[in-house]
């Protein structure tokens, strides 16, 4: 067998050229990863949507049982009635408790367009309210 002496600067410029060979290969795989790293860090680091509260109002309405007015129920802590005439004139303000429900007889107004509003939770329902009479009987309309 034959023994072939290298010159050294030939190993050292082999090796040299593996090691900048290995060098250029991590530093492909040290960017690549860090591109992974930064894309899934954006992709969990955003702030997620806050979904809108679609609850049912917090208000209800209904009839008397004698048919003479409206009984309004507010779920709230606190909820403030007002009733305005047509000229926007303040007729009745009422403030109710959570969960409480009050009457109010809309029979005994005058003939004419009437507006009960109720702010609750910081948020208002209108209704529009029409007072006539029918005969030799008062009688109104909620408008939805």
């Amino acid at each position: 067998m034959f023994k072939v002496d290298v010159p050294l600067h030939c190993k050292t410029t082999t090796k040299t050229f593996t090691y900048i060979k290995k060098i250029k290969i991590m530093k492909a795989s040290i960017k690549l990863t860090a591109l992974f790293l930064l894309a899934t860090t954006s992709l969990f680091a955003a702030v997620p949507a806050k979904a809108l509260k679609t609850d049912a109002t917090a208000v209800t309405f209904s009839t008397l049982a004698s048919n003479k007015g409206i009984a309004v129920k507010a779920a709230d802590a606190k909820s403030i009635v007002i009733i305005y005439d047509q000229y926007k004139n303040i007729l009745r303000k009422d403030v109710l408790a959570g969960n409480t429900s009050r009457g109010y007889i809309l029979n005994t107004l005058e003939n004419g367009d009437y507006t009960m509003e109720v702010t609750s939770n910081k948020q208002t329902v209108k209704k529009n309210i029409h007072v006539y009479d029918e005969g030799q009987t008062k009688t109104f309309i909620v408008q939805e």
